[in-house]
């Protein structure tokens, strides 16, 4: 399955439009991966617990469109978007958003 932020794939005109896909993944963050990615602030660089996080995050909300583009005869994906949001009391939990238009190729 083609994935792109574009509204258009070169070469590949498409043929029908199905509608609006999306997946989601919310994701906790545990106490410990908090704690070593504060002392990873205080000291610089980067935090490589979230960065693991977000990107379980994107795959799992991209799978789940994907999934959903399938069910509709879909072979694309196109103008995807993906926004990230935290939830929660305190921003504990991260949700992931990806969202596009299936399309047939």
């Amino acid at each position: 399955m083609i994935v792109t932020t574009t509204t258009t794939v070169e070469g590949k005109p498409v043929q029908e439009y199905l509608g609006v896909v999306s997946g989601e993944a919310i994701l906790g963050a545990n106490i410990f991966r908090d704690f070593f990615a504060g002392i990873s602030d205080i000291v610089g660089g980067r935090s490589g617990a979230y960065e693991e996080v977000l990107r379980r995050g994107r795959d799992t909300a991209i799978a789940e469109m994907e999934s959903e583009a399938r069910a509709r005869g879909a072979n694309a994906v196109v103008g995807v978007d993906l926004d990230y949001e935290s939830l929660g009391s305190n921003g504990s939990m991260l949700m992931v958003t990806a969202s596009g238009t299936a399309v047939k190729l």
